[in-house]
């Protein structure tokens, strides 16, 4: 177990930690947002993740004014990120035992593009028209019913970033208008402040592009693995 994963705080020391009232600790516990292991006796143990998890929330929470839809929105994408690390961590590590003593040459081995530009065509082709600039302010704006000065103000606030055509017209892709579907879903039916919606709109890019980078190590490590094993063919025999 890593030594920031050992349950050591009770209750009172942690809320003490992190200035938080327990009540507010048990309150995030049954919110999902924190979740201390049990002693034998069922005492309430925090680790020193769950410390720096509480103080994340309370920045959250007091310094830009998240609500609690937006602070778990947050942690789960966190989440999400140390989940896709761990889990890479582990497969690069077994690939690597594999190879063995052949493990010199894959670090020379040359980096390959990600798996979905590679392997998966249809996907690439799919994921390449949703970044098309297609559509006017007017008509994005209609589609995910706001008001045009709405969506000028998220591409200043860096939520969206439309294209713009060759007379300086913004264009905006599915992918934007996706993405505006989500903020609207964020503001309006969770009620997720601007700051928390920024936050969370940074964590799914960084996301995706973490999950790029990582398909991508793990392809370079199978291919290398693949050619450590595959035995070298045989050399035409003369005449």
């Amino acid at each position: 177990m890593d030594k920031k994963d050992r349950p050591v705080y009770i209750i009172s020391v942690a809320a003490e930690l992190v200035d938080m009232h327990p009540q507010t600790l048990r309150l995030y516990e049954r919110k999902g947002l924190i979740q201390p292991k049990r002693s034998g006796g069922k005492t309430r143990l925090y680790s020193e993740r769950d410390v720096e998890k509480l103080r994340e929330i309370r920045r959250l929470t007091q310094e830009m004014g998240v609500n609690l839809a937006g602070v778990e929105e947050i942690i789960r994408l966190r989440d999400e990120l140390w989940n896709l690390e761990t889990q890479f961590r582990a497969e690069a590590e077994r690939l690597k035992a594999e190879l063995g003593e052949q493990l010199e040459a894959l670090k020379t081995a040359p980096a390959l593009p990600a798996p979905r530009e590679t392997e998966n065509r249809p996907n690439s082709k799919k994921a390449a028209d949703k970044e098309r600039p297609v559509y006017v302010i007017s008509v994005a704006a209609d589609i995910v019913d706001m008001h045009p000065q709405t969506l000028r103000l998220y591409e200043r606030k860096g939520l969206v970033a439309p294209k713009r055509s060759s007379g300086k017209t913004r264009l905006y892709s599915e992918h934007d208008v996706e993405k505006l579907r989500e903020i609207r879903r964020l503001t309006q039916e969770l009620g997720v402040n601007l700051a928390g919606v920024e936050e969370i709109i940074r964590l799914r890019d960084e996301l995706d592009i973490q999950q790029n980078k990582l398909e991508s190590e793990i392809a370079r490590l199978r291919l290398a693995l693949l050619r450590e094993l595959t035995p070298p063919r045989a050399a035409p025999s003369a005449g």
